[in-house]
């Protein structure tokens, strides 16, 4: 094996406001494989507060091309089993590595049956007025998409109610409406915005309240009837935990937050068997990452509609994607492995 790690910055083309602040930038390391002539790639972007720092991230893919230089994928993978962001980038390129070996897209190596071209995705309105919300829903609607995710949170209660009522006008009864509310509320102020919106039909609302009250969550869910989607949660708490407090609904996946696809699908389907529905997004990854991503999605059959659509939030990627949306679906790629070669493909190696 010959490995190599090549650093990118990708600026996003507005700054992004999450509970660990202001992101105005994505930084991390794209890796490549070779062996035998054939290619695998894999993408590090770390995420405060969900993953390992930059600088941690950095020295684990650097021990990991160590160890496959040395021809030693399982000892590459082994030290970097505690840097989620770290081990993404290396799970992923291996297996982009053996699908392409295979000669198969990688949704079919990673266990679908079947022929999958097509992922639901959902449309994202920030944190504007009613009207702009409206408008934006009505876009969106216009664009193919059947699920719209409307976040919450930084306003007065009333005032986040009438930018979800009017998201509801403007697109009728048969659109899923999501709401995030990032973790903003408190116990009193979810029951009382939920009250508020029992009248709406809401696909789920997702993190409600802070990430570890799994407590507070289970009741919520219990009180109101409306479905809880939990995302932050997962960064401190394993499935086990959350499906023993009866807390979710749903679980957002963040593939690079979690550690990889592996790792990622084996939540999934460990919670579509206790009933509860798995979504798969990103953290605002360039196109390897987001393209793992969608073959994800397409291994899991009839999968809702998916938090996929976020290249456009970037001002700068690493290639041409090579699953973009169309009428409100993500393409997956039929190529074999991943679809794209990423930094590479440019030639440059940047």
């Amino acid at each position: 094996m010959d490995a190599e790690m090549v650093a990118f910055d990708l600026p996003l083309t507005s700054p992004l406001s999450t509970a660990a602040g202001w992101i105005e930038r994505r930084e991390g390391w794209a890796l490549r494989i070779d062996s035998g002539g054939t290619t695998g790639l894999g993408e590090a972007t770390p995420l405060p507060g969900w993953t390992e720092s930059l600088s941690a991230c950095r020295a684990g893919i650097t021990d990991a091309v160590e160890q496959l230089n040395a021809d030693d994928p399982a000892a590459a993978l082994a030290v970097v089993e505690e840097l989620p962001a770290a081990r993404h980038a290396v799970s992923l390129a291996l297996a982009d590595l053996r699908a392409t070996e295979n000669d198969e897209p990688l949704y079919r190596s990673l266990g679908s049956v079947g022929r999958t071209t097509r992922v639901p995705v959902n449309a994202t309105i920030g944190d504007v007025g009613p009207d702009v919300a409206a408008t934006a829903a009505h876009e969106a609607l216009g664009e193919g998409f059947r699920a719209i995710k409307l976040k919450v949170g930084n306003r007065p209660i009333e005032k986040d109610v009438d930018r979800v009522e009017a998201v509801r006008e403007a697109v009728g009864p048969n659109v899923a409406i999501r709401v995030d509310a990032n973790g903003a509320w408190s116990r009193e102020q979810a029951r009382h915005a939920l009250t508020l919106l029992s009248g709406t039909i809401l696909d789920y609302v997702e993190q409600p309240l802070e990430a570890d009250d799994l407590a507070g969550l289970a009741e919520l869910r219990e009180l109101t009837g409306i479905d809880m989607a939990l995302d932050e949660s997962l960064a401190s708490h394993s499935f086990e935990e959350i499906q023993g407090a009866d807390a979710a609904d749903v679980l957002v996946l963040k593939p690079m937050a979690l550690g990889g696809l592996d790792r990622a699908r084996r939540i999934a389907r460990d919670a579509r068997r206790e009933g509860i529905r798995p979504v798969i997004t990103t953290t605002i990854d360039g196109v390897v990452a987001r393209a793992g991503a969608v073959h994800l999605a397409a291994s899991l059959p009839g999968i809702d509609a998916c938090g996929l659509a976020t290249g456009g939030m970037l001002a700068e990627d690493l290639a041409a994607d090579p699953a973009p949306i169309e009428e409100g679906n993500a393409v997956v790629p039929q190529y074999a492995g991943l679809g794209t070669q990423g930094p590479w493909e440019r030639g440059d190696g940047r």
